[in-house]
């Protein structure tokens, strides 16, 4: 029973270690993180910078298996790409071994009076959450809130290292003893300092247990340099283990290039030792003297330093073999279009700004496309729930706000070599339509949340309100067909029918929501579906008012005397005569309104009206601006929206 609660309590260390690492990443996720990424980003573009970060990062907080799992974290929210990583890594090998031997020459040990106290896991931790919380529960403001979710992470991943090797050290004497047993067995050697670091999970652990036997009984330089060996490629046996469960590819190819390196170190110093042993410069004196304490520290210290420096030159090598061994997943169409869009944001485009601007708005017309997708995937999961559609939905979200941080960050950067009026207005616009489109992915997700939350309440619309939200979607549709054309073809002229079209979205969102009301109040309506009704319609009408905003954009473009008077221009468009926007008032009303009154109310049962056996007409019933016209040249126009959407959603 005893290996059964140890085994339990592993398996809850490994689960505060995984969530802590999860909840670090999103808080990094979540945060603007410009600053932080343009640092790392210089500091790591080079491999040699690289090393020397993770080397130093690891030296303080004594584990490589803790810097390279934060490094894995950064990697998979975007602060760091793949081969800014490698050389981290590479590093982070080194650091603990140049820890061990900094607390050897000052020999404070593991004692308070080292300054390097302050540094370990078991005091990390408990600092990192008391920060975090403190910050969570009693500073209101936002980024306060972003770095206490990073300090808990960072604290809770400690604390599961910590815990689980507290589980594994009442193994030790079993440990030592697997350790030594196997002196003139290379091979088992090897693989029970593989064994072993596995279990404790921390390098600097076995390699303290072979020097405290080495300290009490003596060990030869043959005895334990291939467990030592071994200990380098166990300890990176587990952070890959651990760092690739729910991880992206990019993710998993940063800890896959950890075990690369290790083994490739580890043939390195295998034929180092064979052709010293060859060559007699490892002579017999050397092989069999006991070694002491420092001895064993000295060796894992060489058998890390020599193969990282002869190594670092190879890191495009160990790129390749990982990406091979952990390719991308496949992509969708419109991912590879939209990483192709961000890849063109190339800074030596800056010259030419106009140039630089063209890449940006290929950026706009991308997230046009990604956003109406997200939309219809929201609306088919209301007619044919999926849940694999609402992974797809999170994963178009993600990438939607990835491309507006990149973007945005271009654009401002563009700003010195602007001179021109021209290109500054499109400057502006690009920006202001960044924020547009990333808006509409939100209300999209909005609406998809929506209609889970109904799910998950156990609830659905009745078909009368199915067959009213269908036609909303249907306008919204259109709207956003019309906007993305505008902003791709530059047309003011088509950009002019989308205000005409939001004013009758806003006309027919208060008719649904009289037709709404109307219900509650006659208790024809569950109230539950009545709240998740009202909020999807309060984000569609949302989505239209940022095309209303996007196509403002594109025609003061076009028209400098909008720019700078948005709302006035808006304002006096509604109360004028002006005779094109009325046409098409006119027109996009008989479309949607026209298609609301077919569909029949639901009547209240006969006998609450005993007089007439008829309701009355509901107050909020609004009277018609316009005669209906002849409808029998639009058959077919007002059809309900197909299950499968406008769009190819996968």
């Amino acid at each position: 029973m005893e290996i059964f609660y140890s085994v339990i309590a592993f398996l809850g260390g490994l689960a505060m270690f995984l969530y802590g690492m999860r909840v670090m990443g999103d808080g990094l996720k979540s945060s603007s993180g410009g600053a932080m990424q343009a640092a790392l980003a210089k500091v790591t573009n080079r491999p040699v910078m690289g090393f020397i970060l993770g080397m130093l990062v690891a030296c303080i907080i004594q584990s490589s298996t803790a810097t390279i799992v934060i490094t894995v974290g950064l990697v998979g929210a975007g602060f760091l790409t793949f081969h800014q990583s490698v050389g981290i890594v590479l590093g982070a090998n080194v650091g603990t071994a140049i820890t061990a031997q900094i607390i050897r020459l000052m020999d404070v040990s593991s004692g308070m009076d080292s300054p390097l106290y302050f540094f370990k896991a078991d005091n990390l931790a408990p600092l990192a959450l008391t920060i975090g919380i403190v910050f969570i529960m009693f500073l209101k403001s936002g980024s306060y809130k972003t770095a206490g979710n990073v300090a808990c992470g960072f604290g809770i991943l400690f604390m599961g290292l910590i815990y689980m090797s507290d589980v594994v050290s009442g193994f030790g004497e079993s440990l030592s003893h697997l350790l030594t047993a196997f002196s003139n067995n290379y091979a088992l050697g090897f693989l029970s300092g593989i064994f072993v670091t596995g279990i404790v999970q921390s390098s600097s652990a076995v390699v303290g247990i072979i020097q405290s036997i080495a300290s009490s009984v003596g060990v030869s330089f043959g005895a334990v340099f291939a467990v030592i060996i071994g200990v380098n490629i166990g300890d990176c046996l587990t952070t890959y283990l651990v760092s690739r469960i729910g991880a992206k590819p990019v993710q998993r190819r940063t800890a896959m290039v950890h075990v690369i390196y290790n083994v490739f170190a580890a043939i390195l110093c295998f034929l180092l030792v064979f052709i010293g042993r060859s060559t007699g410069i490892l002579n017999n004196e050397f092989w069999n003297a006991t070694l002491n304490s420092g001895g064993v520290a000295n060796i894992h210290g060489f058998f890390r330093l020599v193969p990282a420096v002869v190594l670092l030159p190879l890191t495009r090598v160990f790129e390749s073999i990982a990406y091979k061994l952990a390719p991308d997943e496949p992509m969708e169409e419109e991912d590879k279009n939209a990483i192709a869009a961000l890849d063109a944001l190339d800074e030596r485009l800056f010259t030419s700004p106009a140039l630089a601007l063209d890449q940006a708005e290929r950026v706009v017309i991308e997230m046009s496309e990604i956003a109406a997708h997200n939309y219809d995937a929201a609306v088919q999961q209301i007619y044919n729930f999926d849940p694999k559609r609402s992974g797809r939905i999170e994963t178009r979200e993600n990438l939607l706000d990835r491309m507006t941080d990149a973007t945005n960050k271009y654009v401002v950067s563009l700003s010195p070599y602007v001179t021109r009026e021209i290109d500054n207005n499109r400057q502006n616009i690009v920006l202001k339509s960044l924020i547009c489109y990333e808006r509409i992915g939100d209300l999209a997700v909005n609406i998809a949340n929506e209609v889970s939350a109904l799910r998950s309440e156990n609830k659905e619309f009745s078909d009368t309100a199915l067959q009213e939200l269908r036609i909303a979607f249907d306008a919204i549709y259109e709207i956003l067909d019309i906007t993305s054309r505008a902003y791709r073809e530059k047309n003011s002229v088509l950009a002019a029918d989308v205000e005409p079209l939001e004013e009758v979205i806003d006309d027919l969102v208060e008719d649904l929501n009289g037709r709404h009301i109307y219900r509650m109040v006659n208790r024809l309506c569950d109230p539950i579906n009545g709240i998740f009704y009202q909020s999807i319609l309060t984000n569609v009408e949302h989505i239209s008012d940022k095309c209303s905003d996007l196509a403002i954009y594109i025609m003061e473009s076009k028209n400098a005397d909008i720019f700078g008077n948005e709302h006035s221009y808006v304002h006096e468009l509604h109360h004028s005569n002006n005779d094109r926007y009325l046409k098409a008032y006119e027109r996009d009303r008989t479309k949607y309104i026209d298609a609301l009154d077919a569909i029949p109310k639901i009547k209240p049962p006969a006998e609450k009206y005993p007089e007439s056996g008829e309701p009355d007409k509901p107050a909020e019933e609004k009277s018609k601006k316009t005669e209906k016209k002849d409808k029998t040249d639009k058959s077919g126009k007002n059809e309900k929206i197909a299950k499968t959407g406008r769009f190819k959603i996968k």
